[in-house]
């Protein structure tokens, strides 16, 4: 597995890393199974959320015996101290670990809810107080909003940072530009997500009768030629390091087997190929504010 630099962190991380909602309800005799795979194929950053079902108990029970071996991301949703110090202490205890390598402030939706964590009795003050400690190594954030992001960097400087690295939305609307151009002048790691996926879905219907329940928005794995192509402008164009494929074994999979390829600097023809399909995303696209 080809591993790159996360920023300034000191860690070289997979080309691909592993979102816990792979693990998702399929039962712990295959999330051990899926977590084997990871692991011998060279996957070694595994990214956990406790808003993601039972995956946080299912990974802590399939990491066993590797901890040494990876690094473990972890996310709140609490913007309180209080409230995200009791889901801290709970993460510790489920992942079998006393130390997270990055911990997230995970999903801020706007400039207003970055600020709002940074308030006396909000989690950024605890956060910070983790890392002095060592029980957090870096600090991360998780945003679907591009403004709410660089907000976040006005504020403090981050280690690292999950973002939509989606061609679509930056093909059509700029969506990343911005960002990216704060993450070569500050240097922080650029975790890419929402890179494999098409467009959203059409409708609860087709989601439903998908072989891709658990994604969100449409993947693209059944078109290998677009996956590749996508993947590449991720890196290439909006400045993702490392890639989490969305949150489905087949996904992950496709995109492990197919790493050497997806490394590769983005070409001419990737781009005539991506720009032939945007059309495709008119009114469906995955989001862009």
């Amino acid at each position: 597995m080809i591993r790159t630099a996360l920023g300034k962190t000191g860690m070289e991380v997979s080309k691909i890393i592993y979102g816990a909602i792979i693990s998702k309800d399929d039962g712990q005799e295959k999330s051990d199974e899926y977590v084997r795979y990871a692991i011998e194929k060279g996957v070694n950053y595994f990214d956990i959320s406790p808003t993601y079902g039972d995956s946080q108990e299912k990974l802590g029970q399939s990491l066993k015996g590797y901890r040494k071996d990876i690094y473990i991301a972890a996310k709140t949703n609490r913007r309180k101290g209080e409230e995200a110090k009791k889901e801290i202490e709970e993460s510790l205890r489920v992942l079998n670990t006393d130390y997270f390598d990055v911990y997230q402030l995970h999903s801020v939706m706007s400039p207003e809810d970055m600020e709002n964590s940074f308030k006396e009795d909000g989690v950024m003050p605890l956060l910070m107080k983790y890392k002095e400690e060592g029980i957090i190594k870096n600090i991360g954030i998780t945003v679907h909003s591009e403004y709410a992001a660089l907000r976040g960097f006005e504020l403090y400087d981050f280690d690292t940072l999950l973002f939509p690295t989606n061609w679509g939305l930056n093909m059509a609307r700029g969506f990343g530009d911005k960002i990216h151009q704060v993450q070569k002048e500050k240097g922080f790691g650029m975790l890419g997500m929402k890179s494999l996926i098409h467009r959203a879905w059409l409708n609860p219907e087709e989601k439903a009768k998908s072989r891709f329940p658990k994604s969100w928005c449409k993947p693209i794995t059944d078109e290998p030629e677009f996956a590749i192509a996508a993947m590449r402008y991720a890196q290439s164009v909006i400045g993702a390091s490392s890639l989490v494929p969305p949150g489905n074994i087949e996904n992950f999979s496709f995109c492990v087997e197919n790493v050497e390829q997806i490394a590769q600097p983005l070409t001419e023809s990737d781009r005539e190929l991506l720009n032939s399909r945007i059309k495709d995303t008119y009114g469906h696209l995955i989001y862009g504010i």
